[in-house]
């Protein structure tokens, strides 16, 4: 099993993420290697809650530019996490 700390690498800070909290799903950026069982298990280990649902998605790369060079975004892999009714995660409540 892999260390919880690299699977879960941050928290998604988005208007729409802090609007799913009321629905108790939460979003996390996760290594491009990792599946839902293992991200399932790195949330439960590092925040001692119980999760019901995992979700993920690979975000793709967008054409961006800076100044007169072109390039892209990075692409990466993004999990949304619902957990059992009555838990919380207090580092998005700070």
């Amino acid at each position: 099993m892999k260390d919880p700390r690299e699977v879960i690498i941050r928290p998604v800070i988005t208007e729409h993420s802090y609007d799913m909290m009321n629905k108790n799903t939460y979003t996390f950026e996760v290594a491009k290697d990792s599946n839902k069982v293992e991200i399932r298990q790195a949330i439960e280990a590092i925040f001692n809650v119980t999760v019901t649902k995992v979700n993920t998605l690979n975000v793709k790369s967008k054409p961006k530019r800076v100044r007169m060079q072109p390039g892209r975004t990075r692409t990466w892999k993004k999990s949304m996490v619902t957990l059992k009714d009555g838990d919380t995660i207090e580092l998005f409540n700070a």
